[in-house]
């Protein structure tokens, strides 16, 4: 039997620790208890010290919920989980797991020395400042974290190269977790975000109608090799009646392109995509067909079949 706590303030230990995932600060925990107990439940294995100013109320491994809440509290106040972290919690698929991403405010500074010896069964924490981090860009939750749409965002700013950038907010329209506008409205209040300029185009493309990052690649090679823009997505009725999706389409040359992922390889997929190829060619129109890695890796290859497919059905490059 214990009796540390009056009735209260055992209520409201066991209801922190709830909704913390099983993770105090020492303050919070002094707060309600006595150095004294809180040293003892420590000393006796009942609770783990799990860094500097960090308990677990438990004596286990770290779970997946309690690293985001040590995250978060190492941090110090006003800190969120963002970036890919972020984006992960609110449903974003394939992103990368580690390191978390904290996002605090610019006059803030974190205790690197804590950050620098977590244990081994945390994952590490990166800690970024901003100046700007307004209300309508926190997600209420437990932890706290940015939106999806200032996530994606302060992650494109924060990948390691351009490739990746582009690639994280096509993920999060892909999968329908944002919406093209709520990445442009976060980007109006970060006049200067990281790669600002290569954000904004991204989003552009995606709202064009491009929803993988290999159809985004597709449109800045047509743009940058003097190629007619295709309409990109473009809803078709095949044969049966059934509803498709074109990848890329010149309607005045009745060319159809179709960029191939790796799902594509799949003997399923590859069957239906011969009965769709087989449509487009019965229907009267052309059709090419790329890998999306060729897209990426050899750019002037894909350039050069689409230029010849192009000219052969009537167009002509601008003088």
């Amino acid at each position: 039997m214990f009796a540390e706590l009056p009735r209260d303030d055992a209520a409201t230990l066991d209801w922190l620790a709830f909704e913390q995932s099983g993770v105090l600060t020492t303050a919070q925990a002094t707060g309600l208890l006595s150095e004294g107990v809180v040293r003892s439940r420590i000393r006796t294995g009942r609770w783990r010290s799990v860094c500097r100013g960090v308990l677990l109320t438990g004596n286990g491994r770290l779970t997946r919920d309690q690293q985001l809440w040590v995250a978060v509290l190492v941090a110090g106040t006003g800190a969120v989980l963002a970036g890919t972290t972020a984006a992960t919690e609110a449903g974003v698929r394939g992103l990368p797991r580690e390191p978390l991403h904290v996002l605090i405010p610019a006059e803030r500074r974190a205790a690197r020395a804590v950050l620098r010896h977590l244990p081994i069964d945390m994952a590490a924490v990166r800690v970024h400042r901003t100046s700007v981090l307004p209300a309508e860009h926190i997600q209420l939750g437990r932890p706290p974290r940015t939106t999806t749409a200032r996530a994606l965002v302060d992650a494109a700013g924060w990948a390691r190269d351009e490739a990746q950038a582009q690639q994280l907010l096509a993920a999060g329209c892909q999968q329908r977790r944002v919406l093209p506008e709520e990445l442009r409205k976060v980007m109006t209040t970060l006049p200067r975000a990281p790669r600002r300029q290569l954000i904004r185009q991204t989003i552009e493309d995606v709202a064009g109608g491009t929803e993988a990052l290999s159809e985004i690649d597709f449109v800045r090679l047509c743009r940058r090799y003097g190629l007619p823009r295709p309409d990109l997505q473009r809803q078709r009725t095949d044969a049966a009646g059934r509803t498709r999706w074109l990848d890329a389409y010149w309607p005045a040359y009745r060319l159809h392109v179709e960029i191939d992922g790796a799902h594509h390889m799949d003997v399923h997929q590859w069957a239906a995509d011969m009965r769709r190829q087989n449509d487009v060619w019965t229907a009267g129109d052309r059709i090419l067909r790329f890998p999306a890695w060729l897209v990426r890796a050899r750019p002037a290859e894909v350039a050069a079949d689409l230029r010849r497919a192009l000219t052969a059905t009537g167009w002509r490059p601008a003088a």
